[in-house]
């Protein structure tokens, strides 16, 4: 169990079971707080959540935990099931079809949901982004009862007719590095940060540096695992009319500014969610930089904190 941590330090990085996989997590805050789960994007590992961002919610009075999805980070790596082929996946999702994958969206938010349980959390407010966004709408909507309230961040519902990111920003998520050498992998990281970072809120080159540095050092490089991380994106169905049975809190935030995923994503997710809060914030792109940290910090803080008063406040 996670000991009470009065400066909001880190515990050691801890590992539980769960759906059959091994987590890897951090657990930043008071056992007994109210449970914050953040559920990271594609091929980002736990340190991609800004160590400001879950100390500043810890010192609100939540539990904020972080962890790496399959296939990323510390978690278990699904090698059995080979490297998918994106390029054929591709082609038949822009057919109309939709490919089989290694594992799909469903399974990574039956990890998420699995976690909560293995922590003993009877209910979470479960916080997503980009990719984590898409997971984070699928526990609520496949796992009603471990959620509290959702929080999608920059992400969006899939439906096939929005607007597409801009194709210099998918192609920069997807260009492997010149090599697995550390200094090659910090190298491409950066370059990825400044094609969808904000514009309004930009990462000084040491910001970036040491956020890259951080999750290079913190896992090997592993293609085949990022890959069949994309192919569960690719082979995931829009979830728009599934949202419409979610019934519990959910605040949308997204970048005007978003590269990779346009707004209209971040609008379609809170339109197709029943009383969802929608914020837009101009000049924000696809990242989570210092600069933006007050942003994420109120607008993430005050909606939790909103909810757990609504839940306490007699009915």
């Amino acid at each position: 169990m996670v000991s009470d941590n009065n400066d909001w330090g880190f515990t050691p990085m801890p590992r539980v079971q769960a759906n059959g996989i091994d987590i890897e997590y951090e657990s930043i805050g008071r056992e007994g707080d109210p449970a914050i789960l953040l559920i990271m994007g594609f091929s980002g590992p736990l340190t991609f959540w800004p160590d400001s961002l879950c100390q500043g919610l810890a010192t609100k009075g939540f539990r904020v935990i972080r962890f790496d999805n399959r296939d990323i980070g510390r978690s278990s790596r699904l090698a059995q099931f080979g490297a998918p082929d994106l390029s054929a996946m591709m082609a038949k999702r822009l057919a109309g079809g939709y490919p089989v994958a290694p594992y799909s969206l469903d399974d990574m938010a039956a990890d998420a949901a699995g976690l909560i349980a293995a922590l003993g959390i009877d209910r979470a407010h479960v916080v997503g982004a980009s990719m984590g966004g898409m997971i984070a709408q699928l526990v609520a909507i496949s796992h009603p009862s471990s959620v509290k309230s959702l929080v999608s961040i920059m992400s969006t519902t899939g439906r096939p007719d929005l607007p597409q990111g801009k194709a210099e920003a998918f192609a920069a998520i997807m260009a492997p590095p010149a090599s697995a050498g550390r200094e090659d992998r910090i190298a491409r990281g950066i370059e990825v940060w400044r094609v969808i970072g904000s514009p309004g809120f930009r990462a000084s080159d040491a910001e970036l540096r040491a956020i890259v540095e951080r999750s290079v050092d913190y896992a090997p490089y592993d293609p085949a695992g990022i890959a069949r991380q994309m192919a569960a994106i690719v082979s995931a169905p829009p979830r728009n009319e599934r949202l419409k049975s979610v019934k519990i809190p959910a605040l949308v935030i997204h970048g005007a500014d978003d590269p990779l995923v346009p707004v209209s994503g971040g609008e379609d997710t809170a339109k197709s969610t029943p009383g969802a809060e929608l914020l837009v914030v101009p000049g924000m792109g696809h990242d989570f930089p210092e600069a933006l940290m007050p942003v994420y910090l109120k607008a993430i803080g005050d909606f939790v904190a909103k909810v757990e008063a609504r839940e306490r406040s007699p009915s």
